[in-house]
């Protein structure tokens, strides 16, 4: 059975406004009709990532076998190293990756999680990632936090900063109220992630990582500039909490390069880096060396189910799942999107990822490229 086309393409998510009102996709389409669907990082609305596939990998891939997956993405990779292969290169690699796994589960009528060798757990708790508040005060982030463990019932939060990034240690007295009025909020025994979205110097993050131990804080996320590796892990040599970082990181090489360096959490994010295998080789990794996997994960749907499979597999599986903000963006295209019941989120069981939406809804959302 060969692949009989392959279609990259943007949808609008929700109203369409807002934090990320467009995602990216791409079908693949077998002579037989089976489909699988993939996702790729949606940045800028993912349309680089989008157009190398539609230009660069599509005419490669109609015509092959689609279960020689690995060799057909390690070519594509490889015939297109020039443009990167950091970020759209990787992101569209993913999209395919992913869609290539929901095929080959419906092929062969099992979910993802059994072709990758089993779950250990059917259910996953999640933390509520709330964002946007470097431009808040202290009572609206409260009020904000507040309303999302309502809303959510999450097994923890984390807090982001998504502040200006040309822009070191703005408020740093600020933050670090922030971050206490939080934890005063939530009470002594609430896990709670501190998530500075690249914002300090190493100075400023020492200092305030030094506030969030006081504070009882269970991580520090990307205290500093991702690129700079060896800053990165200066700073998680230096402090008691656990600093994470990954979710910039495109390849297996370079997250290699932060754990050596003394990142003891990676973050790598399933809809920029590989997909579905690119994720397995991180977990791979991360057992290696002793670190936690914890995916950066912040889409409602293809990415989220995707996400879902391959933590599954994962043996010492440390913190909850990530729910970002907007997760309701998911609706009405998906029935099977972000959506959490009591703070639980159920491994899809059908074969493939187990995708379940309204084909009609998403032609009426679709966007050409």
């Amino acid at each position: 059975m060969k692949i009989k086309s392959v279609e990259p393409f943007q949808v609008t998510m929700g109203a369409g406004t807002g934090w990320m009102p467009r995602s990216a996709f791409v079908k693949i389409e077998l002579e037989d009709g089976t489909t699988g669907w993939g996702e790729a990082s949606p940045m800028h609305g993912g349309l680089a990532s989008l157009g190398i596939i539609a230009r660069d990998m599509v005419p490669y891939l109609v015509g092959k076998d689609p279960l020689d997956h690995a060799v057909l993405l390690d070519t594509l990779m490889h015939r297109c190293i020039k443009l990167g292969p950091d970020g759209a290169v990787t992101a569209a690699l993913a999209a395919l990756d992913i869609a290539l796994w929901d095929i080959k589960g419906k092929l062969l009528g099992q979910p993802v999680h059994k072709l990758l060798g089993g779950a250990w757990r059917d259910e996953f708790t999640c933390y509520a990632s709330i964002g946007g508040n470097a431009a808040r005060t202290v009572d609206q982030v409260v009020a904000e936090v507040a309303r999302r463990v309502e809303t959510d019932r999450p097994a923890a939060v984390k807090i982001r900063w998504d502040g200006d990034r040309t822009r070191l240690d703005v408020d740093i007295p600020g933050d670090i109220a922030k971050a206490r009025a939080v934890r005063e909020l939530l009470g002594p025994d609430a896990v709670i992630g501190f998530d500075a979205n690249n914002g300090y110097s190493v100075g400023g993050a020492i200092r305030v990582g030094r506030a969030l131990e006081d504070l009882g804080y269970s991580w520090f996320e990307e205290p500093v500039q991702h690129y700079h590796v060896r800053a990165m892990g200066e700073v998680a040599q230096r402090l008691d909490i656990t600093v994470s970082a990954g979710e910039q990181t495109y390849t297996l090489q370079a997250l290699k390069d932060l754990i050596e360096a003394g990142v003891r959490m990676i973050q790598p994010d399933i809809v920029k880096m590989g997909g579905i295998t690119g994720m397995m080789q991180c977990a791979a990794l991360a057992h290696a060396h002793g670190v936690e996997l914890v995916p950066h994960q912040t889409q409602p749907a293809i990415g989220h189910l995707a996400n879902l499979h391959v933590l599954s597999t994962v043996m010492h599986l440390t913190r909850p799942v990530e729910l970002a903000d907007m997760w309701e963006r998911g609706a009405p295209v998906f029935r099977s999107y972000a959506k959490p019941d009591n703070g639980r989120f159920a491994l899809p069981q059908a074969p493939g990822l187990g995708v379940d939406m309204d084909e009609e809804e998403l032609m009426r959302r679709k966007l050409p490229i």
